[in-house]
């Protein structure tokens, strides 16, 4: 499986599990799977939902800053992928 290389975690918010992510190239949508990958983080999940500023999204594009919900820890800077 493909794996292209769509944005990075800018911080992650343990408390409630999530992880706010930049979008640096892409589109991101609702039903995606991805796989986030850094120095001690390896992990693939699917996207269930998907917020930017508390409100609830389908997709975003490029340059957005979006929460998801994460299934494992994961550390600032850790880049998130697209798999196809």
């Amino acid at each position: 499986m493909a794996e292209t290389p769509i944005g990075r975690v800018e911080k992650y918010f343990g408390k409630i599990g999530v992880a706010a992510i930049r979008v640096t190239s892409g589109e991101l949508k609702v039903g995606d799977t991805i796989r986030i990958k850094g120095h001690t983080t390896d992990f693939q999940q699917t996207v269930d939902s998907m917020q930017v500023e508390h409100a609830s999204v389908e997709k975003v594009g490029a340059g957005t800053d979006v929460g998801i919900k994460v299934a494992q820890k994961v550390h600032e800077h850790d880049t998130v992928y697209l798999v196809e």
